[in-house]
């Protein structure tokens, strides 16, 4: 994967407001699935007024579109980055809903989220308490499609500087890249924390991407 070139089309997507209007469906991820297909924004703005540019819910459908494509880019060059270390090797079923790849031999999904404000508790006390954040992460994200409670790295995005918008630290991809690869460097199995989960054990941890 061209990291250069896919945080450059990610950036792109700053100058828009990053709004939901709405809770992520299955509906509407039907309804804006061709996000898949396109890494280009230009292309996924032209997309998204052919699809929708005569539906009463325009504006709806072009937020969640964008929102669902920026996340999704974003995720697969996360992906690429853990799969390019040597200890990590890619699942063969890129449509496994459960694992992303191996770290170790360890099968992980991973999540790229933002610090969440209703955790209702601060940052601060989230990294000295990391084990209750990861609690609440699996509790409370990941609603819909993506539900599990499997195996799962946390990369929590955090800025100081502009507390609304960490959201944007997602299309630093050159950035995560450095902070991914000094996780991987010094991975062990011992520094996970384990959980248990509808009867089974399950492995987690948070890999903190804070400016």
């Amino acid at each position: 994967m061209n990291f250069e070139l896919l945080e450059k089309e990610l950036k792109k997507r700053l100058k828009f407001d990053y709004n939901w209007g709405r809770k992520q469906t299955n509906k509407f991820d039907v309804e804006t699935n061709f996000i898949y297909k396109i890494s280009s924004f230009e292309a996924v703005l032209k997309e998204i007024d052919i699809n929708f540019k005569n539906n009463l819910k325009y504006a709806d459908l072009k937020n969640y579109a964008l929102n669902r494509w920026f996340n999704f880019w974003s995720a697969k060059g996360v992906e690429a980055i853990f799969c390019e270390h040597k200890n990590v090797k890619p699942h063969s079923n890129s449509k496994d809903k459960f694992v992303d790849f191996f770290i170790d031999e360890i099968p992980f999904d991973h999540k790229t989220t933002v610090f969440p404000a209703s955790f209702k508790k601060s940052i601060p006390y989230a990294i000295e308490h990391k084990r209750e954040l990861i609690e609440w992460l699996y509790k409370n994200q990941s609603q819909q499609q993506r539900k599990h409670l499997k195996n799962r790295l946390f990369v929590v995005l955090i800025d100081f500087n502009q507390q609304n918008e960490h959201w944007k630290l997602k299309a630093e991809i050159l950035w995560l890249q450095k902070i991914i690869s000094t996780y991987l460097s010094t991975f062990t199995e011992d520094k996970l924390e384990s959980f248990y989960f509808q009867n089974n054990i399950v492995k987690s941890d948070i890999i903190w991407a804070i400016k």
